[in-house]
């Protein structure tokens, strides 16, 4: 019988676990939000999540690296 802590660590470290807790933290804040709106909180501003950056744009260069 494997151990438990062994075969727990292993469930933490695998793709199917990191898509099943973002998928939970997007269901309990959409709840949060819905429940926010309702109460009278304002909406929330779009907010960027990332930026791409091409290899080779003003972005990408910095004093370090030219």
């Amino acid at each position: 019988m494997p151990d438990f802590e062994k075969a727990f660590d292993d469930f933490l470290d695998c793709r199917e676990y990191d898509k099943a807790a973002n998928d939970l933290l997007s269901i309990v804040r959409t709840s949060f939000k819905a429940g926010w709106l309702v109460a009278g909180g304002q909406p929330l501003k779009p907010q960027k999540v990332c930026t791409l950056i091409r290899p080779g744009s003003e972005e990408h260069q910095d004093e370090d690296n030219p």
